[in-house]
């Protein structure tokens, strides 16, 4: 298979990219697992009771869990990890708000006892999207929650190769004999792991021609994110289709710096909006317009929580309105860096949109290109940019991940307990606690808009509109499952 990028961060819990996700997947389990419509379903967890007060969660483990080294998973090791996420991602973090504690009660049962009630606890438990809760062991989940864990030694169905994995060339995981799927059937990422291949190579390969003619040739089964330009060229093989594996369009972003001005004010923020024209940005990113959308929505158009209330003055630029902003912002054309990658080609050439988009409006924009791990890297630096930081960087993300105002990586605006950007206003963070706390669904959906609308007054990032990504396979190939993420238990090769 040849993913979208190379593998450099080894912790899901670390890094929330999507790659270390894919890699983290692999090797790790999560508790709970979402299917196909993000339902959580139990995992690792055999049985679950609630007291009558809805403030306590008893969790017993499923039997025969075992990590690659042999050791029996227990409690201990599960409290460590939930513990270690809780104090890195935006889910793990909300669910922190909520928790009074984690008891083990033995080897295979845990209690967790919650403040005040709230239904996200299996959902949480089983997210797949940012940073993800995966279990290992007591040693390396008692690492420092913002050093990341090096060791690969997790109990999920696949053991990674390191002796074969060479950085910049290929990734090499196999079969885990000794795991015991699920019962059920595969469905998302829920349901019974039941690995088909000995073994899965992931062969980096930046360059899309390169990569395409392997595809066709055979030397590849799975191109993960084919470039939108040689999908038609892909279409027409007999030996190779173009499917999509999640129901949820991906959105993209641009994404300021909240730490140092001029981002730190809002009106440079709102400048930032009324400079750029989504369709600028998705046409260079993903060329024809039958693979992308203009939205306005930072929970993705289309998703049960898809409003746009707010976003209206954004949908075309108002230079004018963008150069006066920018210039009560009190922005007096100080040099800003924007980090990007031509790695994965989307984000450069949007990149180099934003660029030109926010010059017309007399910012001093620099794109200083990287490799994608020196470019993630950099992102986590809150220094300020002549230490190493950044003013701007595009990226994008799973409609899986920004869809829920609990899982949008973007829009947790808890000030440093934020991600890269960190954004900062407790009226927004007010507003999503309301949502985690609504009951019903017209209480959650009214507690959403309002949210959107205090998100569209402070713009934590701008929206750039949505996309679809599909993947190609070889027509030997089948079992790939529709989940956040590309999974590789369930598929065959014929």
């Amino acid at each position: 298979m040849a993913p979208h990028a190379d593998l450099r961060t080894l912790d899901p819990v670390f890094g929330s990219i999507v790659i270390t996700r894919m890699h983290g997947l692999m090797i790790y389990e999560t508790l709970f697992a979402w299917d196909s419509k993000l339902q959580p379903h139990p995992q690792m967890v055999e049985s679950v009771s609630t007291s009558e007060d809805g403030l306590a969660r008893r969790f017993r483990l499923r039997d025969g869990l075992r990590f690659h080294d042999g050791q029996k998973v227990t409690t201990r090791d599960v409290i460590a990890s939930l513990k270690r996420w809780m104090a890195r991602d935006t889910v793990g973090l909300k669910l922190a708000e909520y928790t009074a504690g984690l008891e083990a009660e033995d080897e295979r049962s845990f209690t967790l006892r919650l403040r005040k009630p709230t239904g996200m606890v299996p959902f949480a438990l089983g997210s797949a999207v940012g940073q993800i809760p995966v279990i290992m062991r007591e040693s390396d989940a008692a690492t420092d929650p913002m050093k990341p864990v090096t060791e690969t030694i997790g109990s999920g169905p696949f053991r990674f190769n390191r002796a074969e994995w060479r950085s910049g060339a290929r990734v090499v995981y196999d079969r885990n004999a000794d795991y015991v799927p699920r019962a059920e059937p595969a469905d998302g990422l829920a349901g019974g792991r039941v690995v088909k291949l000995d073994r899965v190579e992931w062969t980096i390969m930046p360059d899309p021609a390169t990569a395409a003619a392997a595809l066709q040739t055979g030397e590849i089964d799975i191109w993960e994110q084919p470039g939108q330009d040689l999908i038609p060229v892909l279409s027409r093989s007999r030996d190779v289709r173009v499917e999509r594996y999640s129901s949820l369009p991906n959105q993209g972003m641009l994404r300021p710096n909240h730490l140092y001005p001029p981002f730190n004010d809002p009106r440079a923020r709102l400048a930032l909006a009324y400079a750029t024209d989504q369709a600028d940005f998705l046409a260079a990113g993903f060329g024809d317009e039958q693979w992308w959308k203009r939205c306005g929505s930072y929970f993705v158009c289309g998703s049960p929580n898809g409003t746009e209330a707010g976003a209206a003055p954004y949908a075309k630029p108002d230079l004018e309105t963008a150069r006066r902003l920018l210039a009560e912002s009190g922005y007096k054309g100080e040099k800003l860096v924007l980090n990007s990658s031509y790695d994965i080609a989307p984000i450069g050439r949007m990149a180099e949109v934003a660029a030109e988009s926010l010059k017309k409006i007399g910012m001093n924009v620099e794109v200083q290109f990287a490799d994608w791990g020196t470019v993630t890297t950099r992102q986590q630096n809150r220094n300020p940019v002549d230490q190493g930081g950044w003013n701007l960087f595009v990226t994008t993300a799973s409609g899986a991940t920004m869809q829920s105002p609990i899982t949008n990586i973007g829009t947790n605006m808890a000030c440093e307990r934020a991600w890269a950007g960190w954004p900062c206003d407790a009226e927004a963070e007010r507003l999503r606690n309301a949502v985690v706390e609504a009951v019903g669904e017209p209480a959650r959906k009214a507690a959403t808009e309002a949210l959107h609308r205090r998100l569209a007054e402070v713009q934590p990032y701008r929206v750039l509109g949505q996309y679809d990504q599909p993947y190609a396979r070889r027509v030997n190939i089948s079992g790939v499952l529709e989940a956040p993420v590309m999974v590789f238990w369930n598929i065959e090769k014929k």
